[in-house]
């Protein structure tokens, strides 16, 4: 990730990502020749690719888990959030409470005698995972910890994570705190996408708040010390719920294909239950590097650019152009570009009015004359309805056809 308080223009296109996250991916019918992934130690897994905006491998991604402090990342979502809204800044001081002080498990060490600016909480939040440091943004931002929490799942809902429940805002094991592989690939697709000026704290590999102790200054996600492209995201541990990562790395990627590639991605893998703190790091490492070798990014259409034109009836208009405003990617598998071929459906007759973005059709991607992909295409323009005569002409038209 960029530098802190800049805006990458990769995260433009990761918006598109998270707004269609999930909602392709490589189709059952194509499984026996899509690369199968190796053997992961770990509980429950999700591989995605960011760029391509495709589930890649998973494991029982549905499955409710314990999140431990993985917790932190909707934490660090409302944070940034009312950061971005101008509710809080970050050199704005937080106090230190009670609560906060005598948190258990992971602290960046502060106690009540200090005021602390907001950006070093955050800092001691994801580089030590400070439980203490999470409290005191909590009560910051929400008041008290309950209301904090009580914002945590109603943003669960508007970002449609279906298998999470949070009972408190830094992980610690509490009945009915629960989320899935699947949730936490949303969220912190959604946490890239929607911050690309703060998610930069996440490649942090060092942080200490002066005046506390140095013991756990380093960033528990070991993947920072061993692969230069990986630059978040977030641990977590507790007996429950074993050795979690979510780690997100980006790549260069000279294209192979001959419709062309994407001149980077970004894959995301989600691992959770491993037995050690090695162990999270060695399984996210094998999956991020099966990801980035066993996969390539195949760039079918352009922004903004027309993969059919579509007549139109009873519109202003005869015809829509018909495509994504930011392209299409895909995650395909490596040596398999030269096969691709692509195929538009959609509903006759198209009727005006139409709205910029609106759905009007499908694409279906095959390779080898098998389908492995589809995902929706949007009208790239506006058409109007046409006046009472273009409307009764074209009803004419139709009656005849």
């Amino acid at each position: 990730m960029r530098a802190l308080h800049s805006t990458p223009k990769g995260f433009e296109f990761m918006k598109f990502v998270a707004s269609c996250l999930l909602a392709i991916s490589l189709l059952a019918g194509a499984h026996a020749q899509s690369p199968q992934p190796p053997e992961i130690a770990a509980r429950a897994y999700l591989l995605l690719d960011v760029s391509a905006h495709q589930v890649l491998a998973a494991k029982d991604a549905d499955m409710q888990v314990e999140p431990a402090s993985l917790t932190k990342l909707m934490t660090a979502y409302l944070v940034f959030d009312a950061l971005k809204s101008g509710k809080i800044s970050l050199d704005q001081k937080f106090p230190v409470s009670e609560r906060a002080w005598k948190m258990p498990g992971s602290r960046m060490f502060i106690d009540p005698k200090m005021q602390v600016p907001v950006e070093d909480l955050i800092k001691g939040m994801v580089v030590q995972s400070g439980n203490d440091a999470t409290i005191a943004l909590a009560e910051g931002v929400g008041g008290d910890v309950a209301r904090f929490v009580r914002m945590m799942n109603a943003q669960a809902q508007v970002l449609g994570l279906k298998g999470t429940s949070y009972k408190n805002p830094e992980g610690l094991t509490e009945a009915g705190h629960t989320t899935t592989a699947r949730d936490l690939g949303i969220l912190a697709t959604r946490l890239m996408a929607d911050f690309p000026q703060y998610v930069g704290y996440y490649a942090l590999k060092k942080y200490r708040y002066p005046g506390t102790p140095a013991a756990n200054d380093t960033n528990r996600n070991l993947l920072l010390q061993r692969d230069p492209t990986v630059d978040g995201l977030k641990t977590g541990y507790t007996e429950a719920a074993g050795y979690c990562m979510v780690a997100t790395a980006r790549r260069d990627y000279a294209s192979l294909g001959s419709q062309g590639a994407s001149p980077s991605r970004r894959l995301l893998s989600i691992v959770l239950g491993t037995a050690n703190e090695n162990a999270r790091a060695n399984e996210s490492q094998k999956l991020l590097n099966w990801g980035f070798t066993a996969f390539e990014p195949v760039k079918l259409f352009d922004p903004g650019q027309a993969v059919v034109t579509a007549q139109v009836w009873k519109g202003s208009a005869s015809t829509v152009r018909v495509g994504h405003p930011q392209g299409v990617v895909l995650a395909l598998p490596a040596g398999s570009a030269g096969k691709v071929s692509t195929e538009v459906v959609r509903k006759e007759p198209l009727l005006a009015p139409i709205a910029k973005g609106q759905e009007v059709a499908t694409l279906r991607v095959l390779s080898g004359g098998i389908e492995v992909a589809q995902m929706p295409l949007q009208a790239l323009d506006a058409v109007d309805q046409a006046g009472i005569f273009g409307r009764a002409w074209d009803a004419l038209r139709l009656w005849i056809r």
